[in-house]
Formats: structure tokens, C-alpha cells, sequence
């Protein structure tokens, strides 16, 4: 499991979101959420007026022995049952009779659970942020190189002319549109979670949601129609647009690793003192940030997977297990959704491109990327198969001689009877064939730069 205090934290999350999921941290939102419940109850008249200020000053994580805490959740089977007694504790030492009122009515699901939903909000912040530089550091290189040539490559093979751009600007629009999933799920996924003991407030008489609904406002959060102890489907579909941002983000270094390889060598990562090398050749250049988003989108997989696959385990109102899987998956989900999207930042913000190397690689195959070109434009006279197996078998005279495939076309009578040299000249320029390619980046770029 990855953990934010870990040696190895710093090659899998970004520092902003280890700060985040900070353990103590995340035992403040737990006491942020106890003061917000007294400050409500008391509000509504549940609880006595003065009680609230005394349980709010007690509720600063430093007053707490953590580790004794932690000891004693195994038997507790939390961390909140023992820091409510510690809290508790605390409360009574500055005023006996509000101690008497501290977690009035709630159970620790509501507190840990709309912890985490706290905890989720700062971390969507900072990915919707990440989202937004990423975003834009592609755009901006898909309009820089929207007229750069480079080979597609399909089944890792070369298959056609295409401008650099438009792959680039894929990567913004899948980039974008993780950022409107997030931004969407920020908005509607993050509730606040009050039940009680069994999700029907029954210790709060009447006033339950009088008391819900001011906690809600308390916290800055949506109050949902009724609790959800045992329906996790909020958090599953964050857990699973967590994994897709962070596949996203591996799917742009798989291709920034392959561009980097030595017999490729058309782009790369930003270059820096120290980076990407070998311990042991001084010429190596590897593909760092690539290596560290595309181990962060597989551990994100299994994260949300894990998270999934607990969702059909809360059983009734309130699991034996399920519950708490979430407690280190939700934390190494994040931390490592994180570290997918900082490296793609680093990669896009200071990607290196080497056009003449492209151009050389289109080059490379003596113009077979453009058969195509040339089959549809004799299909349109002799019909698509004869056009196909025509091209097809000059192609493969010219790679067995090592001729350029306009040489072997030129020289065949069938292919000269129905295109002049001109229109040899024109079949065979990579620029001329791009179909709707520039139409695309266009479309895509405005897409983007019209997201929330």
C-alpha cells in the first residue's frame, strides 16, 4: 500500500496531495467534523448552548496522543471510537458538563465517512488544478506543432502521415475531459453523511434533520436526501474517474516513452541535471516521468478495483469489512492518481521535439505510408480490391528491392496509364494527406478551452 510518509511516497504522489492525506490531517477533519456537529446541535437547541464552544476548542489534533489512538483501534475497530473517549476526556477538563455532549448522536460512521468526503473535496481541488495546467501545456503544444509530420502508428507499425498535433491535442481533450468528471463529481458526489446508529437519526427525535442540515452548512457540503452507510455508490464512481484520469495520464507516457526510445528519438521529456540517468552509462536519458505515471495508472487500477469490488459488500446498514477497505485504499488511490497527473504536467509543460526526426521516420519506409493514398486514388478508377492488390504487391517489390514505392508505381504501366507523374507527386506529399486532421485539433482545442 502506498503511504504518504513512505521513502518511495515521493516517486508515486506529488507532495500537495501527501499533504492532503497527511494521517494527521486526516484526524483534524475527523475533529472538524465533531466541532461542526456541536456547533449545529447546539444551533438547533439540541444540545445546551454552551456546550459547543468548549467541544469546538478541544477539537485541535495536537491535544492527542495519535499513537495511543492508533493502539487502541484494533480492539475499538476505529480510530474515532478512542478519540471520542480521548476527546471526551479532553472536553471535561475544561468543562465537565459539555463533555456530556460530544458526539451526541452520531456514529463513527458519520464522522469518518464525511471526513473522507472532506478529504476527497481538497484532493479534487488539486487534481482539478493539475487538470488545468496539464490541459493547457497540450493545447499549447498542439498548436505549436500542428504542422509538424510524423508517422501514426498502428499495431506499432507505421500506418500514415499525421501532424504531431493531433496527438497532442488527444491528449488535452482526454485530459479535459477528466477534468469535467472530477469537476462534476465535486459538485454532486461529495455529501455529508449523518445517519446515527442505523441511518435514521432516531436519537435526535424530530430534530434530525434540523441538525443535518445545519452540519451540512457547517461544513460546506450538500446535504443528500438521506444517509448512505450502506450505498457506496458516490464513492465508487470517484474511485473509478480516479482511475481513468490516472490511465489517462499512463496512456500519454506509454507514447512519450515509446517517442523516446533511441531508433524513434522524436520527442522526450524535459531534460535536467540528474535525470534520467544510469547508475552505471553516463549517455542514458531514460524516460522517468513516463515510468512513474505509468506505474501509478496500474496501482490505480487496483485501487478503484479494490474499491469496486467492496461496493456489493456493505452488508445492511453498516459492513463488516468493506467499510474499512476504504480507509487505506481511498488515501493510496489518490496519492497515486496524483503522481499519475504530476508527471504528465512535467511532461507536457517541458516536452522536447525533434520535427526533423520526425520527418526523417516518415521518410524511412521509402513511401509506403502513403499506399493508401495511392489505392484510393486508383480505386476510384479501376475499383477498391484491383486498387488495393495492385499497391499491395508494388509494395512489397519495393521493400524486397529497398526501392521507393513512387519508383516501383512509376515504372508499372497499369499504375501510369491512370496517374500522371503529377498526380504521383501530389499522392505521395504527407501534408496533402490528412483528411480532416487540422479540423480535428481545432474542434478538440475549443472543447477544451469551453470546459469548466
Amino acid at each position: 500500500m502506498i503511504d504518504s510518509a513512505s521513502l518511495l511516497a515521493p516517486l508515486y504522489s506529488s507532495a500537495a496531495m501527501r499533504a492532503v492525506v497527511d494521517e494527521r490531517t486526516r484526524v483534524q477533519r475527523m475533529l472538524d467534523v465533531e466541532a461542526a456537529l456541536a456547533r449545529a446541535e447546539a444551533a438547533v437547541g439540541v444540545i445546551p448552548a454552551g456546550a459547543a464552544a468548549p467541544i469546538a476548542a478541544a477539537c485541535r489534533v495536537e491535544r492527542f496522543d495519535l499513537i495511543a489512538i492508533a493502539a487502541a483501534a484494533p480492539a475499538a475497530g476505529n480510530l474515532l471510537i478512542p478519540l471520542v473517549k480521548a476527546l471526551t476526556a479532553e472536553v471535561k477538563t475544561a468543562d465537565e458538563p459539555a463533555s456530556g455532549f460530544v458526539h451526541w448522536g452520531a456514529t463513527s460512521q458519520d464522522i469518518i465517512d464525511t471526513a473522507q468526503v472532506l478529504e476527497l473535496a481538497a484532493a479534487l481541488d488539486l487534481l482539478v488544478a493539475d487538470l488545468d495546467r496539464a490541459a493547457a501545456a497540450f493545447m499549447a503544444q498542439a498548436q505549436r506543432h500542428r504542422d509538424t509530420l510524423m508517422v501514426a502508428r498502428t499495431w506499432l507499425q507505421h500506418a500514415l502521415p499525421m501532424p504531431f498535433g493531433l496527438k497532442l491535442a488527444g491528449y488535452a481533450g482526454a485530459l479535459a475531459r477528466a477534468r469535467e468528471r472530477l469537476a462534476r463529481l465535486r459538485r454532486e458526489a461529495l455529501v455529508l453523511q449523518f445517519g446515527g446508529a442505523a441511518g435514521t437519526l432516531a436519537s435526535l427525535g424530530s430534530r434530525g434533520l434540523d441538525v443535518a442540515e445545519r452540519l451540512a452548512a457547517e461544513l460546506g457540503l450538500t446535504l443528500p436526501d438521506a444517509p448512505w452507510h450502506g450505498q457506496r455508490d458516490r464513492l465508487a464512481e470517484i474511485a473509478a474517474a480516479l482511475s481513468i484520469l490516472a490511465g489517462t495520464c499512463g496512456k500519454i507516457a506509454r507514447d512519450v516513452s515509446l517517442l523516446m526510445q533511441t531508433d524513434v528519438a522524436e520527442a522526450c521529456e524535459p531534460a535536467g541535471a540528474g535525470r534520467g540517468g544510469s547508475s552505471t552509462m553516463p549517455h542514458k536519458r531514460n524516460p522517468t516521468a513516463s515510468a512513474a505515471a505509468m506505474a501509478c495508472a496500474t496501482l490505480a487500477a487496483q485501487f478503484a478495483g479494490t474499491i469496486l469490488a467492496t461496493q456489493a459488500d456493505h452488508e445492511h446498514e453498516r459492513a463488516t469489512g468493506a467499510w474499512q477497505v476504504e480507509w487505506p485504499t481511498i488515501p493510496a488511490l489518490l496519492l497515486v492518481t496524483s503522481g499519475a497527473l504530476a508527471a504528465v504536467v512535467d511532461i507536457g509543460e517541458g516536452l522536447e521535439v525533434d520535427a526533423s526526426r520526425m520527418r526523417a521516420n516518415l521518410d524511412a519506409t521509402g513511401g509506403l505510408v502513403m499506399a493508401e493514398a495511392v489505392a484510393t486514388a486508383l480505386g476510384a478508377r479501376i475499383g477498391k480490391h484491383d486498387a488495393h492488390a495492385l499497391v499491395e504487391a508494388a509494395a512489397r517489390r519495393a521493400t524486397a528491392d529497398k526501392k521507393n514505392l513512387r519508383d516501383v508505381l512509376a515504372a508499372d504501366a497499369r499504375v501510369t496509364t491512370l496517374l500522371s507523374a503529377n498526380d504521383l507527386d501530389r499522392l505521395f506529399d504527407p501534408g496533402a494527406y490528412q483528411g480532416m486532421a487540422q479540423s480535428f485539433i481545432d474542434r478538440i482545442i475549443a472543447g477544451t478551452r469551453h470546459g469548466p
